[in-house]
């Protein structure tokens, strides 16, 4: 397997592209981050079918005027990376390591876009939209914490991935995992998901999170059948993610949030 891994976005090495290294992995185990990539895209694709298909806001609803553009720059960007981290993967497994790399530069810059973009967005839809609505348990002040730390996780993720992009073992998961930390927001419009947990303590421990943690739990016991062993990198990832899913969706009910939230307002 070529010495970057799956989801590498393609950072330049010191290693002849031309030439393929030894590796233990199995095929399938390259294969993986191809079909869970893919995964991840088509739960995109069916989230946010209302915004693709009609040009609406979830659950049918106009995109509201004041940040209509935004909002329209914001699902190119988050396509475009979904797309990305399908085709990445895929020109690895295929041995296509000159493409994959001159397309890892500008996965690198769409992924700092869509922070700033992310961001942005997160913060100006809660402008516009009432104080008193309730997501998740959350009032609309509260839930600005979801995409704020949505897109903060991505971040980590990506950069994490960049700087061990010379380990595949670390660089592989962490990239999967950065496009499964902001997919919550696709899940979370896909209401049959999330719809058997509304009101119980589930709710209140995970918010917007829950299906994608139960999403990441089965990518990490898939990847263990298929390889028959214990990806700790992936593993210690997930749990982060898990984790901090949980942090954010106690702490949006903090004193501490609102004077953050409140800040971001300004």
């Amino acid at each position: 397997m070529p010495r970057n891994g799956p989801l590498d976005i393609g950072f330049p090495s010191r290693m002849n592209p031309n030439t393929t290294p030894r590796s233990s992995s199995r095929p399938h185990e390259r294969w993986f981050y191809t079909i869970a990539a893919i995964t991840l895209l088509g739960f995109t694709l069916i989230g946010f079918r209302m915004f693709y298909l009609q040009g609406n806001a979830f659950p049918g609803r106009p995109l509201p005027p004041p940040i209509r553009p935004l909002l329209i720059t914001h699902g190119v960007l988050m396509t475009a990376w979904m797309v990305l981290s399908v085709i990445q993967p895929l020109l690895v497994a295929t041995r296509r390591k000159r493409v994959h790399m001159m397309l890892g530069r500008f996965g690198a810059l769409l992924a700092a876009a869509l922070v700033v973009v992310g961001l942005r967005v997160g913060i100006e839809a809660t402008r516009v939209t009432p104080p008193d609505l309730q997501r998740f348990g959350l009032v609309t002040k509260q839930f600005l914490a979801v995409p704020v730390g949505s897109i903060v996780l991505f971040g980590g993720f990506v950069l994490a991935g960049v700087l061990y992009r010379r380990r595949p073992e670390i660089h592989r998961p962490m990239m999967l995992l950065a496009s499964l930390s902001i997919l919550s927001a696709a899940l979370a419009r896909i209401p049959v998901l999330n719809q058997w947990y509304v009101g119980t303590r589930l709710e209140t421990f995970f918010t917007a999170f829950l299906v994608m943690v139960l999403l990441g739990m089965l990518l990490v016991a898939i990847k263990l059948l298929l390889t028959r062993k214990f990806d700790r990198w992936f593993a210690t990832g997930f749990t982060l993610l898990t984790a901090s899913s949980v942090m954010i969706s106690l702490g949006a009910r903090t004193q501490i949030w609102d004077q953050i939230s409140s800040f971001l307002l300004r």
